[in-house]
């Protein structure tokens, strides 16, 4: 049912960690839109009108440690239970008993746990580019350290505080410029160069980022957006999260294997590592996400999927709305 699509409109509501900035834009069932990293609500820019349009309330919040949300200073205030409390928090403040919640990258993951631990407040769950991993198997930080042989895969190069934050504030809008041409299926490095997943010893991730061209889905203005953001706040809350993998490991022990059974939609890039290294996590789908509507890799595409292919997101999106049970 198409609706009047209103203005988007911003606001602050109270959350465990202080607050969060959401923008929301028209009326109806709520959908929770949560992105991932480096990014911010703006990235679900594509998506706010067409889902207002839809006739639901979309809601995209910026995660906390990003944008006008807090940003707690201690390290393990971004662990996994802290963001899904924060997603309950935006649900209650808006008035709301459930919603839908909707997420990419880190996003897909704060998504898929929060469906998992409040299946009362979240009563679907879209995953974009990041297959849904039960809780459980071997330490994140140990899996990561056997990865790349000589080289170091950049979760553990971002676990470490401070390291990144050297690499990335002195240049902010020309490391995010590179990181997001690195992994967009019309920029990324060509099969066979280096992969820029990882980093050579005594190098940075930067060193493989492509240079002087920005993919297409983002213009020069998009990329303002972005780069003013986190000038402003800096990186370290953003990256935090990358530093609470092992809390979350422990945090979530109990729920190891756990599947999600509520309706469910996944979508990945075909050119997407974070798609592709997990294929045997999208087969194990009919046990892990026994509520699996559909589940689409779209080829070409690469990691930023509801920014590089707004237009085949939105319908994968609403078509998958309309069928759920209200």
């Amino acid at each position: 049912m198409s609706q009047q699509v209103t203005e988007i409109t911003h606001r602050l509501v109270t959350s465990p960690g202080g607050r969060i900035h959401l923008v929301e834009q028209g009326t109806g069932p709520l959908v929770l839109l949560v992105h991932g990293f480096p990014e911010s609500w703006y990235s679900w820019r594509h998506q706010l009108p067409v889902l207002a349009a839809a006739g639901y309330r979309a809601v995209a919040i910026d995660v906390r440690g990003y944008g006008r949300s807090s940003k707690p200073a201690p390290r393990d205030a971004y662990r996994m239970l802290d963001l899904v409390d924060d997603n309950v928090s935006v649900v209650r403040a808006l008035g709301e008993e459930s919603a839908v919640v909707v997420g990419h990258d880190w996003g897909a993951a704060i998504a898929a746990n929060s469906a998992l631990l409040r299946p009362e407040v979240f009563r679907a769950v879209g995953l974009l580019s990041v297959p849904y991993t039960p809780p459980g198997g071997p330490r994140p930080s140990d899996i990561f350290a056997q990865m790349g042989g000589d080289e170091e895969f950049y979760v553990s190069y971002f676990q470490e505080p401070g390291r990144a934050e050297a690499e990335i504030e002195p240049d902010v809008r020309g490391w995010l410029a590179g990181f997001y041409a690195a992994l967009s299926a019309d920029t990324m490095p060509p099969s066979g160069a280096p992969d820029p997943h990882f980093v050579s010893k005594g190098g940075t991730l930067r060193d493989r980022f492509p240079v002087g061209r920005l993919p297409a889905w983002l213009s020069e203005s998009d990329l303002d957006v972005y780069a003013g953001e986190f000038e402003r706040t800096g990186l370290t809350g953003a990256l935090n999260r990358y530093r609470n993998m092992d809390r979350d490991w422990e945090d979530l022990a109990a729920f190891g294997g756990a599947p999600i059974p509520q309706p469910s939609l996944f979508a990945g890039g075909g050119s997407d590592a974070s798609t592709t290294w997990l294929t045997d996590a999208i087969k194990a789908y009919p046990v892990t996400l026994p509520g699996l509507v559909s589940s689409h890799v779209l080829d070409g595409c690469g990691h930023w999927i509801q920014q590089e292919r707004p237009d085949e997101v939105n319908r994968l999106l609403t078509d998958w709305l309309a069928a759920l049970p209200t």
